[in-house]
């Protein structure tokens, strides 16, 4: 016996999404709260964040797309927008979902947009310190941006181990035009080695 809706589904079987278009952010807000968990919400509210204006209900987007596994991949394609405000919330929605996000890290660290990459080393701060440190030091070892590289050292400078000491090393001879580098590079093994003063 089929079960009968309370609330019936609009296209595509999805209840609330019809609110997303409301003019009311508060019911806008409401409708992104009532579609859950779905992982067929996310084209919804994908397209509703993009042309969403209002801040509390981007973050309530935001908030919603970081609990579906699902939304990882989509969440990624925000990192190349136009809009500093979605790429700083995708950034921030992809560090709460580690699990989601950690196969599509090494694409995102060999991306051909530098901006791209310097996004996914913020990324990289979510995951465990080991991990951190391989994709991390693997990056190092291939750069040629001394921007995503400065990236990836102030990075490995709070939560590296001692296994990213050696990459950090051979980066500091690498760009012997941008001084930036070896001092950023110094502080970083200092401080992974307990002997910043």
């Amino acid at each position: 016996m089929p079960l009968i809706r309370r609330d019936p589904p609009g296209p595509g079987g999805i209840s609330g999404q019809g609110d997303l278009n409301s003019a009311d952010p508060a019911e806008r807000r409401h409708a992104v709260r009532s579609l859950g968990h779905d992982a067929r919400a996310v084209p919804l509210l994908m397209t509703a964040l993009e042309r969403e204006g209002d801040a509390a209900v981007q973050e309530a987007i935001f908030t919603a797309l970081e609990i579906i596994p699902e939304a990882a991949a989509p969440l990624a394609s925000l990192l190349r927008s136009d809009d500093a405000a979605l790429r700083n919330g995708a950034v921030e929605a992809l560090q709460a979902m580690p699990s989601a996000v950690r196969p599509l890290l090494p694409g995102l660290l060999a991306d051909g947009d530098g901006d791209v990459r310097i996004l996914a080393v913020e990324v990289v701060r979510c995951l465990p310190a080991g991990e951190t440190v391989a994709l991390l030091c693997g990056l190092l070892e291939r750069e040629t941006d001394p921007n995503v590289c400065l990236a990836a050292v102030e990075v490995l400078a709070e939560s590296g181990t001692p296994e990213a000491v050696p990459a950090l090393r051979r980066l500091a001879g690498r760009f012997p035009s941008q001084p930036m580098l070896p001092f950023a590079v110094k502080v970083a093994v200092e401080r992974i080695s307990g002997t910043a003063s």
